[in-house]
């Protein structure tokens, strides 16, 4: 349960880590390290949340 926890943490960290560095590369021209992971990380965590709270919902 952990280890796949821990798969969809990382898993999600890079995907929307990289979308966010094409995004800005694309549309920004350049992209600094701190935008990138920082949006990253609160991407996550409201992937999370939404998570807590669907299970929370789904069980009345």
């Amino acid at each position: 349960m952990v280890a796949r926890e821990l798969f969809i943490f990382v898993a999600a960290f890079a995907a929307f880590a990289s979308a966010v560095a094409a995004y800005l590369a694309v549309f920004h021209g350049a992209s600094s390290l701190k935008e990138i992971l920082s949006t990253a990380f609160a991407a996550v965590i409201g992937l999370y949340v939404g998570r807590y709270l669907q299970a929370r919902l789904s069980n009345g």
